[in-house]
């Protein structure tokens, strides 16, 4: 709409309107609170700011955590146009006509166009591409925000021509810094001689999760209760109402989904019972889907534990057999179970490297032929010849059945080749089978030296 009489009354209606977390956004870098890794005195965003030398880039990071206001106040200390654009509704057709004026405008004024696109993960491939070309001849500068891994979100062709900044979720004390700014702004919550309790403030700022705009909001909510009050007051009682709770960031395609399974993972790797039931419990809370968990433990069960305790793939089996019937809510019961015991359990992937390295063999090495003593009963008597009953192939040529022998041991070749892929450890029940195949592959040796014509 064309400026008229009536803009700048409509402009301070429309910053009336706008929520706590707009009025009081910083507008320097002096204001922005966190991430000082990225924005402290010499690092280097700030100096590529402060230089006017920006390069695209890619702002990885939770909501809430200084993406967008970074790149409002890059847009207003900097010399650059700026272009904003919207992962979810900006289409190719849209893209191009923004780098075509931004090369139109670098060609006859000289200055360069900040291109800043929020939620950038939500372009589609093609849509990348557009933006490419811009980034590609420096005609615009990038500036995607993303809440995703830009390594999987973000084409590769895009990403290699930006630098990657991840940001943190905001800690308890700089969110407290910003709810008590907002007590005082000018365009803060408006409410003389408010009194913001120190339990809910530092209630707003744990239950937020990092999240600043979130604890703005529940702040302003709480404000606007107390309003007509005489003496104002937000205690704990009114900002637990406000926030009631946390909403976990989850997406069963996204990063928090995969992030949470490994953090479950690896603590029962490290044999922390108390670290993988708190990350089930996250799990849980999100939302995540009891068979998705249930197939993971299965799958830790042998590869992390395997013969060391063969009891835990027995657990994990009877764990998802057991929440297939029972369902939610209780299942949780049945899921720290099996949790908590393979967090305790003896630890060994002896028997996942085994498969692992014979089938690299299998796919890559001289293929091993089958020992004509093992063969199928029917194959081996149908390439016997003559009256004397020997194989045609080298070797002994009978199958020798172990349960024939005292101690019910194998001792003829089974491979054909020196190889040793199974290697158990000397832990849990995988102590006594390290002993007992000392002793058989000692007995094999020995039967190798008095049968030194069969082949190996």
């Amino acid at each position: 709409m064309p400026d008229d009489l009536w803009s700048p009354l409509r402009t301070v209606r429309r910053a009336k309107a706008a929520p706590l977390a707009l009025r009081v956004r910083p507008r320097t870098l002096d204001e922005i609170t966190g991430q000082r890794h990225c924005l402290a005195p010499g690092a280097l965003l700030r100096r590529l700011i402060e230089q006017d030398a920006l390069q695209s880039m890619i702002v990885a990071g939770p909501p809430g955590t200084g993406k967008t206001t970074l790149a409002e106040v890059i847009a207003v200390s900097t010399g650059a146009y700026t272009e904003r654009a919207h992962g979810a509704t900006t289409g190719v057709k849209e893209l191009r006509e923004k780098i075509e004026s931004a090369t139109r405008r670098l060609g006859e004024t000289s200055r360069r166009t900040l291109l800043f696109v929020d939620e950038i993960h939500r372009l589609a491939r093609n849509q990348q591409d557009a933006l490419l070309e811009g980034v590609e001849a420096g005609s615009v500068v990038l500036f995607g925000a993303t809440t995703e891994n830009p390594t999987w979100a973000v084409a590769p062709a895009l990403l290699s021509r930006s630098v990657v900044f991840r940001f943190q979720p905001v800690t308890e004390e700089d969110v407290t810094i910003v709810l008590q700014r907002a007590l005082v702004h000018p365009d803060g919550v408006g409410i003389a001689n408010l009194v913001l309790e120190d339990d809910a403030c530092a209630h707003f700022a744990r239950t937020c999760d990092g999240d600043v705009r979130r604890a703005l909001s529940a702040l302003e909510t709480a404000a606007h209760a107390v309003r007509s009050d005489l003496s104002p007051r937000i205690d704990l009682t009114l900002a637990r109402a406000a926030l009631d709770g946390k909403v976990p960031v989850f997406d069963r395609d996204g990063d928090e989904h995969y992030d949470l399974a490994s953090a479950l993972i690896k603590s029962m790797r490290g044999s922390d019972p108390d670290a993988a039931v708190y990350w089930l419990a996250r799990m849980l809370v999100s939302g995540e889907d009891p068979r998705f968990i249930c197939r993971r433990l299965v799958i830790f069960a042998s590869e992390d534990i395997g013969n060391a305790d063969p009891r835990a793939l027995q657990t994990a089996v009877a764990a998802w057999q057991a929440v297939e019937r029972v369902g939610m809510p209780e299942s949780q019961l049945i899921l720290s179970q099996c949790v908590t015991f393979l967090a305790v359990a003896a630890k060994s992937n002896a028997a996942a490297c085994a498969i692992w390295e014979a089938m690299d063999d299998a796919r890559d090495g001289r293929t091993v032929p089958v020992p004509f003593t093992i063969l199928d009963q029917t194959k081996r008597r149908a390439i016997r010849t003559g009256d004397d009953g020997l194989p045609l192939t080298p070797g002994a040529g009978k199958y020798e059945y172990p349960h024939d022998r005292a101690d019910g041991i194998g001792t003829q070749e089974y491979l054909g080749v020196d190889r040793t892929y199974y290697r158990p450890t000397d832990r849990g029940l995988e102590a006594a089978i390290t002993e007992h195949l000392v002793r058989v592959r000692a007995l094999r040796a020995d039967a190798r030296e008095q049968k030194p014509g069969e082949t190996r």
